[in-house]
């Protein structure tokens, strides 16, 4: 196996994924809540899959077809980046976020008051109707998977994908224990900075 590919493709995930965003926060309260969290995590981690999956081979046709057009979109996907970067930072310099709040007591009437049908059409909705998700999968994650040798790219797609369903499975389950942390602008600031630390780094590392 080609673990630099896979690494590039781990790392890229790693950098776009852990963002507390309106599908992680759905997933995080629900965590904290333990209300269907095994469900949520599957369908979130599926939908990447299949969502970087496509990304990284449809754009592996495009950047030999259309090769400028590909480079151009990469360009506008880094801009994004260190726009989003950026915003990470400010955020971490002013930080808005709202605090969790969930008790023991409450947490529990609160899941077992949820029905299944529902808490899994609002993660399907916060997953596949989610422009950013596009950007992400198919925009960032697959040019950059197109760059890579070509029979490496699924190695750097399967970097991808592990990185996903690691968040996902340690985002719904761990949510319960890091309730309290996040319950202070430190926690948020601390978080903000290193994904924005991260991002900027990243963008900066693509362009060649």
């Amino acid at each position: 196996m080609n673990w630099l590919s896979f690494s590039h493709g781990a790392a890229l995930c790693a950098s776009l994924i852990v963002t507390i965003g309106a599908q992680n926060a759905f997933v995080l309260r629900q965590g904290i809540m333990r209300s269907h969290v095994g469900k949520i995590v599957l369908l979130c981690a599926l939908s990447d899959c299949i969502l970087i999956g496509a990304g990284v081979g449809g754009a592996s046709v495009l950047v030999e077809r259309y090769p400028l057009f590909v480079h151009t979109m990469l360009y506008v996907g880094l801009a994004y980046l260190a726009w989003f970067g950026i915003s990470a930072l400010r955020r971490a310099v002013r930080p808005g976020h709202a605090v969790l709040d969930a008790d023991a007591n409450g947490a529990a009437s609160g899941a077992q008051a949820q029905r299944a049908v529902p808490v899994m059409l609002m993660t399907l909705a916060l997953t596949w109707l989610n422009p950013h998700v596009y950007l992400d999968t198919f925009l960032l994650i697959g040019t950059a998977g197109a760059r890579e040798p070509a029979d490496a790219r699924m190695v750097f797609a399967l970097g991808a994908m592990a990185v996903s369903g690691v968040w996902f499975v340690g985002l719904g389950y761990g949510a319960r224990a890091l309730a309290p942390l996040f319950r202070r602008a430190t926690a948020w600031r601390i978080l903000d900075g290193a994904i924005g630390s991260m991002v900027l780094l990243l963008a900066v590392t693509q362009l060649r």
